[in-house]
């Protein structure tokens, strides 16, 4: 296996920490050309140090600088880029093999993008912009021959348990031969036996508190919300070419089970892991080969038992938006996340409260009118749209101060 050049779009979260951790177990394999960060400069800072790589992006000039300022005598190869443009130059340039997209929100859309285009192997850990435009993303891979891979557990999960395109094949989509139903498993959440009438009153660092997984604060309260099984259906329907109602939400309390495939012949085929990132992220990485991840082994004989319960969706709003969402496509999947994340910001910022989030994201869906077409354009301008009629929203029902 020949050396591959890796650029991290995100390196300083969750997905690029992890990242960097399974490349750092196999640094004859893998060389880390690019890395980005808008924020946690102090953590970008040793990153740099440690792995030297050739690009570094950030927000604006204010960063870059302040970068500067922390690295003192740097590499004079090193190449400063800033905002979105200096994203897709990273993401885009000639020496970079394969791209993990592990910025969080729609911001990740334009970068993703712009190395699908680019015909890089692009490993998918943000949903955003196979929710925003999917089926616009997967043709724009298949005009350019790059490789998607999915990063998501629950994603990666179905990819490792369907039938493989054969031996030429290059990542997804993957044959569906005989293919019922994709079961997405998910925790539940923090709430998942929590009152509905005690909804009202959940706090952000309740919300942001995991049972099992280490998250980003956004994603965590999309667990919270289950906004997070919503989302990955739609990407699901994208991502592997099926229908809505080909795909089931599960909750499994334990994390074990990342998803599962039925067959027309009554076969579930299963994924099981410890749930740690650094799972999927090293299949990925090494894909079609398998590596060490530095994860811990399951251990079958310490485990009591393995629980499965349908969601609940008088507790849970968001998994019914996001299937009508799924339904009708366009562009309501790009209303669906705009709202969802200002009002997700809205609640950390103690703007609204928990409940509230399914509040606004159902009234912005009701009101926001939609065009046609669905091409870049479009979704880039509903996307603005729909924030917009958000935060109006947000406004309106007034400062809920959540403590």
């Amino acid at each position: 296996m020949s050396r591959q050049n890796l650029a991290i779009l995100g390196s300083t979260g969750t997905i690029g920490v992890n990242t960097l951790d399974v490349v750092a177990r196999h640094a004859g394999q893998y060389n880390v050309v690019g890395l980005s960060g808008f924020t946690q400069m102090d953590r970008l800072r040793e990153q740099i140090r440690r792995f030297q790589p050739d690009m570094v992006a950030v927000k604006s000039q204010r960063e870059a600088d302040q970068l500067d300022a922390m690295l003192g005598a740097q590499d004079p190869r090193l190449r400063l880029f800033t905002g979105a443009e200096g994203l897709e130059r990273l993401a885009t340039d000639p020496q970079v093999d394969m791209v993990m997209a592990g910025i969080v929100g729609a911001a990740g859309l334009l970068p993703t993008l712009a190395a699908v285009r680019a015909g890089k192997k692009v490993l998918v850990a943000n949903k955003e912009p196979l929710v925003m435009m999917g089926r616009e993303f997967m043709r724009s891979a298949q005009q350019s021959g790059a490789v998607i891979l999915p990063i998501d557990s629950e994603h990666n999960a179905i990819f490792q348990s369907l039938p493989a395109a054969g031996p030429d094949a290059s990542g997804v989509p993957v044959r569906l031969d005989g293919v019922k139903r994709l079961l997405l498993t998910g925790s539940g959440g923090p709430f998942r036996e929590r009152a509905v009438a005690d909804m009202g009153s959940i706090t952000p660092e309740q919300a942001v508190a995991h049972p099992n997984w280490v998250m980003g604060r956004k994603i965590s309260v999309d667990s919270a919300t289950m906004m997070n099984k919503g989302l990955e259906l739609i990407e699901a329907c994208s991502l592997f070419d099926v229908r809505p109602d080909q795909v089931d939400i599960v909750v499994h309390p334990q994390s074990i089970i990342h998803s599962m495939v039925e067959y027309d012949d009554g076969s579930v085929i299963a994924q099981l892991g410890m749930p740690d990132m650094r799972t999927p992220i090293a299949h990925a990485l090494a894909w079609p080969r398998r590596l060490d991840a530095g994860v811990e082994r399951l251990d079958f004989f310490s485990m009591n038992q393995l629980n499965f319960e349908p969601p609940d969706p008088v507790k849970f709003p968001c998994l019914r938006l996001a299937r009508a969402a799924a339904e009708q496509g366009g562009l309501l999947p790009t209303v669906l996340n705009a709202a969802n994340e200002e009002a997700v910001d809205a609640f950390l910022d103690r703007r609204l409260a928990f409940t509230g989030i399914a509040e606004v994201i159902e009234g912005v869906m009701d009101s926001l009118p939609l065009t046609a077409g669905v091409d870049l354009e479009a979704v880039l301008q509903t996307d603005q749209l729909a924030r917009a009629r958000a935060r109006e929203m947000i406004e309106e029902m007034g400062v809920h101060r959540v403590t």
